[in-house]
This record gives C-alpha cells, sequence and structure tokens, in this order.
C-alpha cells in the first residue's frame, strides 16, 4: 500500500472513530476532584480540570441556592471552554443554626482568607450553649452544563450530627465534625472508598451519571 492510501485509509478510520468523551469539571479544588473522578469513573470518559486545560476562571458565587451556584459554575466554564461542563455547589445545614451555614458554607467565618479548620471553629463556637445533638446534613447539587446554555441537576443529601471534637484525617470543609450516627465515625474517618458509597456528592453523582451518559454519548 503507499503512503497516499495508507494516510487516506488512517483518515477514514479517524473519521469513524466516535469523538472521545470529554467532562470539565468546573473547580480546581483539590478535594471535590479526587471525590469527582472516582464517583465518575465508570462514565470511562476523560475527566479534564480547568488547570489541565490551561483555563483560568473565577466564578462569583452570587446564588441563593445550591443549584443556582452550581448552575454559574458549570455554564461559565462550559462556554469558556465548548466543552461540557459539570460544576459542584454543596453545603452543610446545621438544624440548631435554623440550616446554617447553608450555602455560604465556604464562606461561613468572618475571617480574611479562612481555611477549613478556621469554618469550623467558627461553626463550634456558634454552637456553644445550644443542646446536643446537633443533627445535621451534608446537600450536594450537580449541575452538568453545555455550552449552548442547557443545564441539568443532580441531587444528593448525607444526615449526620456535629461533634464538638474533630477527628479524622481524610476528607475535607466540615468532614472532621461531621459525626455518622451508624458507623460510629466522622465522615473524615471514612477512607475515600468509604464516603464515596454515601455521602452527599456520591449520591448526586449516582443521580448524574445516567444524564452524563445520554449527554456524552451523543458526543
Amino acid at each position: 500500500m503507499s503512503l497516499e492510501h495508507q494516510t487516506l485509509a488512517g483518515r477514514r478510520e479517524a473519521e469513524q472513530e466516535p469523538p472521545r468523551r470529554r467532562l470539565l469539571l468546573a473547580t480546581n479544588n483539590r478535594g471535590k476532584v479526587m471525590e469527582l473522578r472516582a464517583l465518575l469513573q465508570e462514565l470511562k470518559a476523560e475527566i479534564l480540570t480547568p488547570d489541565a486545560i490551561g483555563l483560568t476562571l473565577e466564578v462569583v458565587e452570587h446564588g441563593r441556592t445550591y443549584a443556582e451556584n452550581a448552575s454559574l459554575k458549570a455554564l461559565a466554564f462550559a462556554r469558556a471552554s465548548g466543552l461540557v461542563a459539570l460544576g459542584d455547589d454543596s453545603g452543610l445545614e446545621v438544624d440548631a443554626l435554623d440550616g446554617q451555614p447553608g450555602v455560604y458554607s465556604n464562606r461561613f467565618a468572618p475571617i480574611a482568607n479562612a481555611t477549613d479548620a478556621d469554618r469550623r471553629r467558627y461553626l463550634l463556637t456558634l454552637l456553644q450553649g445550644t443542646p446536643r445533638p446537633w443533627t445535621a446534613r451534608f446537600r450536594a447539587v450537580l449541575a452538568i452544563a453545555l455550552p449552548a446554555g442547557k443545564v441539568l441537576l443532580a441531587t444528593g443529601s448525607c444526615e449526620g450530627e456535629i461533634i464538638p471534637e474533630e477527628r479524622g484525617e481524610h476528607g475535607f470543609g466540615y468532614d472532621p465534625i461531621f459525626w455518622l450516627p451508624a458507623l460510629g465515625r466522622t465522615m473524615a474517618e471514612l477512607t475515600l472508598e468509604e464516603k464515596n458509597r454515601l455521602s452527599h456528592r456520591a449520591q448526586a453523582a449516582r443521580n448524574a451519571i445516567p444524564l452524563l451518559r445520554e449527554i456524552l454519548g451523543k458526543g
């Protein structure tokens, strides 16, 4: 076969191959990226981060709900990249604080450049003097956005309690003080595999996978 024929044959094969499925995560948060990659591995898609494609984008989370914030992030990254993008917004709701911090979980502590540890300490300060158990739940919303503007949502939640002392070395955010009574451990004491079976983000991901299969399957 001549070089010209080989080249033509290669082109035909490339044209017949379905486009590789690519999904952009609308976050560079290392903890979320690690969890989402594990949760979405059954999609057999190329999971990308903004850093990996050289995309720098700051999205102001001015939504009043998890769905609004997740959608804002997903749409912004989908339009900027031309890829299907997955945005995440989640929060902790504590009953003794009337559902706070909720959508403001990541901006809750009145401290400049607050760390996760700062936010946990501030939350526990607010709970001092209130009767236990401090029942609470994590909620998560995943928004799947197409560059043209279509958005689909998937949700999940996980019930538990807040405890006054930190336990565990895994996870991030409020995980070290989020107690799971049925397991007798905090979220931060779970392995990633255990967490990805029961967490709020795991539930949302399970609900998102059929939607993602339909969208990514269309190329």
